[in-house]
């Protein structure tokens, strides 16, 4: 089943002020950033062990994870000793700095190689991840930008998935293909990659059945997806792009590693963040690695899908939805 997007999908809302004013306000809301009440608790002190270890609890319980936690509190310490930070206030600015020296790296936005007839994008992730609303989302931002795109319902194990997606076809203004619930997930994708090839399309997005990263048999039925595109397109798919629920905590890293050992992430997409008290899940993933953060999400609309800003997620996650602890948040 295939339909023909409309000439002119509607373009998204003013976007990147605004997505990064509602990541401040959204990203451990309440008193839940990592700063919260620490140049109170310290004040007129200079720093010492106690700050440092309540410093080290904070990261831990943030999900920052242990690796991480010791890179950061390290290069904290040598600065204390080095009588480089002499208050609380220096402490957060330098904590923020490392922060950011973890992320940058990984702030890598997709980009689309207009030489691939059509760019490939295989979306993966577990049950429950956002990863169908993703699809979605990106879909409007590449419409946006005046690129065509068609949706492969590759998730066939599920009727529902596969309305799901043909409402967001629908939305975009996307092309969209899919066959009955039960099909062959690889027939599908490859039946929507011919049909994209014929009519020019620019861009493929791939949906997938969530599966658990510790169920083997289905991250077998995954490469193979993989293996079919590659007789598509020896070089696709272009792009693997993982989504993850960032309320999993330490469990998202256990999937980003063994979605990558299976098919070889190429990116990531980290969802929900604006329910979560645990962001620093996001500096473990990227410490340990390394894998490209192309874009986070912290709400249901599709104005709360950006790309990822390594200063200003730091920012937003050690001061506050306001800048409690002072400063602002820069841009990558």
């Amino acid at each position: 089943m295939f339909r023909r997007a409309p000439e002119n999908p509607t373009p998204p809302a003013d976007e990147r002020r605004g997505f990064l004013q509602r990541l401040r306000k959204r990203l451990n809301r309440g008193n839940s950033w990592l700063t919260y009440d620490l140049a109170d608790l310290f004040r007129g002190r200079q720093i010492d062990a106690a700050i440092l270890e309540e410093l080290e609890t904070r990261l831990i319980t943030a999900d920052v994870g242990v690796e991480a936690t010791e890179r950061i509190l390290g290069q904290l310490r040598s600065r204390v000793a080095r009588r480089e930070l002499t208050d609380a206030r220096a402490l957060i600015d330098a904590l923020r700095q490392s922060i950011v020296e973890i992320l940058a790296p990984v702030a890598r936005p997709l980009r689309i190689d207009p030489a691939h007839h059509p760019s490939v994008i295989l979306v993966v992730g577990v049950n429950g991840s956002g990863k169908t609303t993703t699809i979605g989302k990106l879909a409007r931002r590449l419409g946006a930008e005046g690129r065509s795109v068609l949706l492969a319902a590759g998730d066939t194990f599920r009727a529902a998935a596969i309305e799901q997606l043909k409402v967001w076809a629908d939305r975009t203004g996307a092309d969209f293909a899919a066959q009955l619930a039960g099909a062959d997930p690889g027939a599908v994708v490859f039946d929507a990659l011919q049909a994209a090839r014929a009519r020019g399309t620019d861009v493929v997005l791939a949906d997938t059945a969530g599966r658990l990263h510790s169920q083997s048999h289905l991250m077998e039925e995954l490469k193979k997806v993989k293996r079919v595109i590659q007789r598509f397109d020896p070089g696709a798919p272009h792009e693997v792009l993982l989504v993850l629920d960032a309320n999993q905590g330490q469990n998202a890293l256990n999937q980003a590693r063994q979605f990558h050992q299976a098919v070889g992430v190429t990116g990531l997409v980290l969802t929900k963040l604006d329910g979560t008290a645990k962001g620093g899940i996001v500096i473990a993933i990227a410490d340990e690695l390394g894998l490209p953060i192309r874009y986070i999400g912290v709400g249901e609309t599709p104005e709360d899908f950006g790309e990822f800003d390594a200063a200003a997620f730091a920012a937003a996650l050690i001061e506050g939805p306001e800048g409690a602890a002072g400063g602002e948040a820069g841009s990558a």
